[in-house]
């Protein structure tokens, strides 16, 4: 067999010899296996069991929240590698493999386009939120919720901004909003 630079060994090769130029998850090619992943991103923030990864979004994160065990334990289920800048950053992917560890996906989740095809409220529960956004930035309460406000920050274009998501104390997705990210005055007084 003749070797080709279109050739899965050629592509994998390819990730391996430009890791250290990768700097965005959504760069490594569909297939590329998760050692090579994991050399090329680092170790995740977070990782969290998936029911079948190759499904169209949104996909499931499985109960029990993030995984312990270094490999998925069938082949319908997958694993996802969370890779977060929060809190004092704007961004979270997502690196979904499938169940014999390959990447099925790789995608920044902090996108305001995809935060109503996403979040289910009162069906999600906040494992449902962490395994989609990862640990907030920081969490809140107001005085006309019961429960908690979970704030994830991102920008949209050069605008800064916030997710919320409010928890009851159930554990349940209540509903979400975005709002702009208030920024430290520079002017002088």
């Amino acid at each position: 067999m003749a070797w080709s630079w279109r050739s899965p060994s050629a592509a994998i090769l390819l990730v391996v010899g430009l890791a250290g130029c990768v700097t965005r998850p959504e760069q490594i090619p569909a297939g590329t296996p998760r050692a090579d992943v994991v050399q090329a991103l680092g170790k995740p923030t977070a990782r969290y069991g998936l029911s079948n990864p190759t499904a169209s979004l949104p996909i499931s994160c499985l109960p029990g929240g993030a995984v312990s065990s270094s490999a998925p334990q069938a082949a319908n289920q997958g694993e996802r590698l969370q890779y977060s800048t929060q809190p004092s950053g704007q961004s979270v992917y997502n690196v979904d493999l499938d169940g014999h560890g390959r990447l099925v996906r790789a995608e920044e989740a902090m996108n305001e386009g995809l935060f109503g095809q996403r979040i289910q409220p009162n069906r999600w529960t906040r494992e449902d939120a962490l395994c989609e956004y990862g640990k907030p930035a920081r969490i809140q309460r107001v005085h006309n919720f019961k429960g908690d406000i979970w704030v994830w920050r991102f920008t949209e274009g050069p605008t800064w901004r916030l997710l919320f998501i409010d928890i009851d104390p159930q554990g349940v997705v209540r509903g979400y909003s975005t709002g702009d990210e208030p920024l430290p005055d520079d002017r002088a007084p």
